[in-house]
């Protein structure tokens, strides 16, 4: 068994060696190519097959959902979250972990009556039923209000029902609105005069990131569950960019490009630029075999979490290095894709990678290994469906022509990275 191992991490160091030597990476895509490429290496010979014969594919349209971000406005938020805008913390237990309750915790509700009146009502405290569980059963809500600062005490069940009903399948509608009597029927004080409820989403303003890898876990899982060839590829494929970046611990923080502290563009430097000049040459890619995930939800927040307890290191190390590095040997002019720009050098990123002690490479190797071992678990929770039967041929994915149109003609809709 040893012997077989050594055997196929050799054949499959040739195949990674032999793609870096005939790819020539897209400026700016490199990182999600190359960690979605890699993450098809740490599966096992029952599903390796399947994903080897489309290595070229799940490389390729890795970066769809950057693409994405330059056709539709519910995109950009998908890519990170800025979990200290809602406080600092070490665990940020009191950020709902359940898709719904976050929504709710961060809905204002706009009551309107005919003649325009309006009030709003917010979430201003869960009392809790069990103190170590946020948003348990049997808990309440303490909604306060926009006119004179009336409450109401909601059950926490009754509005969760609510917001799965009224709310939930409405959520990419420019407008998210209800009928009163729902408010009414749950215990909510609605005038007679009123005509609706108008709902406005503030958490995703911030990012929804964890939450969105919890849904594609299940999608992926309903994928392989119903044997779908275009699923499975398509949302391995683009589950991969969202893993990849809850790995950069600037995707879990307002201060996503430096831009509140002076550091402009160190965003693109940290996880585009480094990654370019020394993963060919440096990285160790032997990150071992996938692993089975028992939480899900833990398991992203988990990866979230870490990505942003490295926050504070990657913008002081930057900034020391900055103050003490020669001014005019740290950027230089580069052709890329038949343009000069202007980046950081080579000597100047090597020793910022140096400052972190690996960080980059550390989230890189992480990232292939969390990639591969979400594709893995989701297959055993669909039961582990013969993958043999499935075409080994790449599938047409017909969006695509339409997001590389839309990354030709136009801008990114929402916040950009950097």
């Amino acid at each position: 068994m040893k012997l077989r191992s050594v055997i196929f991490c050799f054949l499959a160091l040739l195949v990674i060696t032999a793609s870096a030597v005939t790819t020539s990476p897209e400026w700016g895509f490199f990182g999600h190519r190359r960690i979605n490429r890699l993450a098809v290496f740490t599966l096992d010979y029952e599903m390796m097959p399947f994903f080897r014969a489309n290595i070229e594919w799940l490389t390729d349209h890795a970066v769809d959902p950057d693409k994405r971000r330059y056709a539709t406005k519910h995109e950009a938020v998908r890519h990170y979250v800025d979990i200290d805008h809602w406080g600092k913390s070490e665990d940020f237990a009191f950020v709902p972990r359940r898709w719904t309750d976050a929504l709710l915790w961060k809905g204002e509700l706009t009551i309107i009556s005919p003649r325009q009146d309006t009030v709003s009502w917010t979430v201003d405290t869960i009392l809790q039923a069990d103190q170590d569980y946020l948003f348990g059963r049997e808990s309440r809500v303490l909604l306060s209000s926009s006119a004179g600062g009336n409450q109401v005490e909601i059950q926490l069940d009754a509005l969760r029902e609510l917001w799965v009903k009224s709310i939930l399948p409405d959520y990419y509608e420019d407008e998210i609105s209800f009928s009163p009597d729902s408010l009414r029927s749950i215990g909510f004080p609605v005038s007679d005069g009123a005509e609706k409820v108008v709902v406005t989403d503030h958490l995703s303003e911030y990012g929804i990131l964890p939450w969105h890898l919890e849904q594609m876990h299940r999608r992926i899982t309903k994928a392989f569950e119903e044997e779908n060839t275009s699923k499975i590829l398509r949302l391995c494929a683009e589950m991969g960019h969202y893993i990849g970046d809850a790995h950069v611990p600037l995707h879990t923080t307002e201060n996503y490009n430096g831009q509140m502290s002076g550091q402009t563009g160190i965003h693109g430097f940290w996880e585009s630029r480094i990654p370019e000049l020394f993963a060919d040459d440096t990285y160790d890619y032997f990150v071992g075999k996938a692993e089975y995930i028992e939480n899900p939800r833990d398991y992203y927040w988990g990866i979230v979490l870490k990505s942003h307890s490295l926050v504070d290191s990657v913008l002081r190390t930057e900034q020391r290095l900055r103050e003490t590095f020669p001014s005019d040997q740290q950027m230089v002019f580069d052709e890329r894709l038949g343009r000069t720009i202007k980046t950081q050098s080579a000597e100047f990123a090597a020793a910022w990678d140096q400052e972190m002690q690996g960080m980059v490479e550390e989230r890189f190797r992480a990232s292939i290994l969390s990639i591969g071992s979400v594709w893995y678990s989701c297959w055993v929770d669909a039961g582990q469906p013969d993958l043999n039967r499935l075409s080994p041929e790449p599938v047409v994915y017909a969006k695509s022509d339409t997001l590389d149109k839309a990354v030709k003609g136009g801008k990114i809709i929402g916040r950009a990275h950097e």
